[in-house]
């Protein structure tokens, strides 16, 4: 599909991802600020699993909300209150430093609440009969943003500004860069609210059994990546191996490059081999698992994260597909957002899980990354032999 085929506002929003994706290194800036103020992989761990617990009973009533009301200002929502946690972050100096990195991090699961928002538009916006095709513009494009923006960035920020109040300072101006994304937002984005919308389906929503296999596919997989997540990479390559924030970058550049080879090959896949195509992803996913179970050097944690990346991305536009047929476009918000606090729930402590499992091996976590991936190829293998209902009726 080609990006002038692509409707007007799924292309905007797709730019709007293409704008942010630099300023995701914050996510790898503040455990790595953490850990350069004396938090050991531990007590990061213990710092988030915290935020995670104040977010949770939320996250289902905000959808529900959003069924009702326009999209777009939740979508800014996001950013401002992502862009406050930022300036909490800036702020984390000297005795008050413990309080203002938690509150922060109460802010950032705050703005995170609102994130089934990001499916519902995705759901409204992009064109149901070509939608795996326009998933692939969608992680392409932020992903080569993304490539040169972290390695930009992880050089400024691993070789040239290395100290404490460098971070501090840049967690304020990534902060205020809000302002743009917000402006950006409200002059590109379609209203998306309920004239917008498509009109209720009379049909009623129904926990069937391949909905229930969704339910399990999601708990395997939250508890995989919740297990291996930002704090166990870091603590690997800054702690253990020696490296700064750039090496790392250059992992997360081999991500991009993953992403965006993967995406090319998706556009080639049918739909009726989308269960091959997941399993065939993950079982890459378990290949990295693997590799980084293995204590590797820093070579191998680069291949192995291109080939993560590579599987993951191959597998998503056809598992987000598969979960958009499930389910109606009028209850997209507040059902993606059931499914998100179901995610939250199962990753309630798993940062502290992962961060004890480092504790004790620094790869330990990757080893029950692995098992959990596993199981999850199993389910996709069964799916694709099967043949399910609703792959018949679409393919």
């Amino acid at each position: 599909m080609r990006w002038k085929d692509i409707p007007s506002g799924a292309r905007n929003y797709i730019l709007y991802h293409t704008i942010v994706s630099p300023f995701l290194i914050t996510w790898y800036m503040l455990p790595l600020y953490m850990f350069m103020t004396g938090y050991n992989v531990l007590e990061v761990g213990l710092f988030f699993t915290g935020a995670h617990i104040a977010s949770i009973p939320l996250t289902y009533l905000v959808g529900k909300v959003f069924d009702k009301v326009a999209l777009r200002p939740g979508l800014v929502i996001i950013d401002v209150l992502d862009g406050v946690s930022l300036i909490f972050y800036s702020l984390a100096y000297g005795p008050i430093a413990p309080l203002m990195l938690f509150v922060g991090l109460i802010v950032d699961k705050i703005a995170g609440i609102f994130y089934p928002i990001y499916q519902a538009v995705e759901r409204i916006l992009y064109p149901e009969d070509r939608m795996e095709e326009v998933f692939a513009w969608h992680m392409r494009l932020p992903e080569l943003s993304q490539f040169f923006g972290f390695l930009f960035f992880g050089y400024l920020f691993g070789y040239v500004f290395v100290s404490p109040r460098d971070f501090r300072i840049g967690f304020l101006l990534f902060g205020l860069s809000s302002v743009f994304t917000v402006f950006f937002i409200l002059k590109k984005l379609p209203r998306l609210d309920v004239k917008e919308r498509v009109p209720r389906e009379k049909i009623s929503f129904k926990i069937d059994k391949e909905f229930r296999i969704i339910l399990l596919v999601e708990g395997l997989t939250t508890l995989g990546w919740m297990l291996a997540p930002t704090i166990v990479l870091l603590n690997y390559i800054v702690v253990v191996l020696g490296y700064t924030l750039f090496e790392a970058m250059i992992v997360e550049a081999s991500i991009s490059i993953g992403a965006i080879m993967a995406t090319f090959i998706s556009e080639r896949i049918s739909r009726g081999s989308g269960f091959k195509a997941m399993a065939v992803g993950y079982l890459l996913i378990t290949l990295w698992a693997t590799i980084m179970s293995l204590n590797p050097p820093l070579y191998m944690v680069i291949i192995a994260h291109f080939i993560g990346r590579l599987g993951d991305t191959l597998a998503f536009p056809f598992y987000r597909s598969w979960i958009f047929r499930k389910i109606p476009k009028d209850r997209a918000s507040s059902l993606m957002a059931s499914l998100s606090s179901y995610r939250k729930i199962i990753s309630l402590i798993t940062p502290a899980i992962a961060g004890g499992l480092a504790k004790i091996q620094a790869t330990l976590p990757y080893k029950a990354s692995l098992l959990l991936y596993l199981l999850t190829i199993i389910i996709f293998i069964y799916l694709h032999k099967t043949k399910s209902s609703i792959l018949r009726q679409t393919s």
